[in-house]
C-alpha cells in the first residue's frame, strides 16, 4: 500500500493555516454589535439603521419610563426621532412594588410627567391583564407571564438604558425583555424563580421570606431573567422580529426603577445595537469592565455590585440556552 507523504514545508503550512481558518470562521459566525460614541438622536438612528432590519406590522418600542424625574431613564427627546421613524408605540408594564408606577393610573401620570406621551402613543401592556408565553429554559420558571397587549404587536425594538441594578447587578436589553415585558405578576414570578406570581395590596412582593437575601439565592432570579428574555425573543421571532439597542449614558450603580438613584460615576460611553441580545449586553459589560479607573470613570461600586449579585450569569445562561453568544464582533460607526 502506498503512503501519502507530505513535504515538511507543506505540513507546517497546513498546521499553521488550520488555527487561522478556525479563528476566521469563528469571527464570521460571531454576531455583530454596531457601536457609536454619538449619544444623540442621530446616533441612535444610525445604530438602528445599521442593523439593516425593516420593521413590519405594528411596532412596539420597549423602554423604561423610570420611577421619578430624578431617575436616569432615556430622555424623550433622545428617542423621539427613532420612534417616529418606525411609527412605533412606546410600551411598558406596571411594577410589582408599591412605587409611582404600581397602578395603571399612577403610571400614566408619571408617563405624562416625563413627556413620553408627547412623542408617541404609550401602551401599558398589562393594563388589561396578562398572558403566559412558553419558555425554553424551564429550570426555574415554567412559563413567562407578560402584559396581554403584547399580542397587539408584530415587531419589537428593545430600547434599553444600560446601568446598575440593586438585585440583578446590572440592567440591559436582557432585563428590559424579561422584567420589563413581564406583567406585575410576571415580575414576581421571575424574581421568585417561579415560587410566586402575586403581589400584596401595598405592592410588596408576595414570595417566600429571604428568597433574594443572599447571592446564592440570587442566581435563580438571574437565570429566570434569561429564560424570560428568551421567551420574549422567541415570541417576536415567530412574528416579524425583534432588535436590541443599549444606550450607555448616565450610568449609575442604581436602576431607573430607583426614584432617588446614586449619581452616575462613569463617563458616557455610547450606543450599541445588535440582533443578538446576549452579545449586546456582554459587549456593554466588557466596555465597562475595561474602562480605566480615573477621574472620569469610577467603576468600582458598579463592578462590585455586578460581582456580588452574580450579574454576568444572565448572559452566560442565555448563551447556554441558545439565546445568543458571548462572543461577538464590533463594527464601529464613527
Amino acid at each position: 500500500m502506498l503512503k501519502r507523504v507530505f513535504p515538511l514545508a507543506a505540513l507546517a503550512a497546513l498546521l499553521m493555516a488550520a488555527p487561522c481558518s478556525l479563528a476566521q470562521e469563528k469571527v464570521q459566525e460571531s454576531p455583530v454589535v454596531y457601536f457609536t460614541r454619538d449619544i444623540s438622536p442621530e446616533g441612535l438612528l444610525k445604530v438602528y439603521k445599521a442593523l439593516g432590519v425593516e420593521p413590519k406590522g405594528r411596532v412596539a418600542v420597549k423602554i423604561s419610563t423610570g420611577e421619578s424625574m430624578k431617575s436616569n431613564q432615556l430622555a424623550p427627546q433622545l428617542i423621539a426621532p427613532l420612534v417616529k421613524e418606525v411609527n412605533g408605540t412606546l410600551v411598558e408594564c406596571n411594577t410589582a412594588y408599591g412605587g409611582s408606577r404600581f397602578t395603571t393610573e399612577s403610571h400614566r401620570a408619571e408617563i405624562a410627567k416625563r413627556g413620553y406621551d408627547k412623542i408617541a402613543a404609550v401602551d401599558i401592556m398589562d393594563e388589561e391583564g396578562e398572558i403566559k408565553i412558553p419558555v425554553v429554559d424551564d429550570k426555574w420558571i415554567k412559563y413567562d407571564i407578560v402584559g396581554s397587549h403584547i399580542q397587539n404587536y408584530d415587531f419589537m425594538i428593545n430600547l434599553a438604558h444600560f446601568k446598575g441594578h440593586a438585585m440583578g447587578g446590572f440592567g440591559g436589553v436582557l432585563k428590559n425583555a424579561s422584567i420589563g415585558v413581564a406583567s406585575a405578576g410576571g415580575k414576581v414570578n421571575i424574581h421568585s424563580a417561579g415560587k410566586s406570581q402575586h403581589t400584596k395590596p401595598n405592592g410588596d412582593l408576595q414570595a417566600p421570606s429571604g428568597w433574594f437575601s443572599s447571592p446564592q439565592k440570587n442566581t435563580p432570579f438571574i437565570e429566570s431573567m434569561s429564560a424570560a428574555a428568551q421567551a420574549v425573543h422567541n415570541y417576536f421571532q415567530q412574528r416579524e422580529g425583534i432588535v436590541y439597542i443599549d444606550v450607555m449614558n448616565n450610568i449609575s450603580i442604581d436602576c431607573d426603577c430607583d426614584g432617588n438613584p446614586h449619581k452616575p460615576t462613569i463617563q458616557d460611553i455610547g450606543i450599541a445595537a445588535s440582533l443578538d441580545p446576549v452579545a449586546l449586553d456582554k459587549f456593554c459589560l466588557d466596555r465597562v469592565m475595561n474602562l480605566p479607573q480615573d477621574k472620569n470613570n469610577d467603576t468600582k461600586a458598579l463592578l462590585e455590585r455586578i460581582e456580588q449579585r452574580h450579574g454576568t450569569r444572565i448572559v452566560f445562561r442565555g448563551e447556554e440556552m441558545g439565546l445568543g453568544s458571548t462572543e461577538y464582533q464590533v463594527i464601529e460607526l464613527d
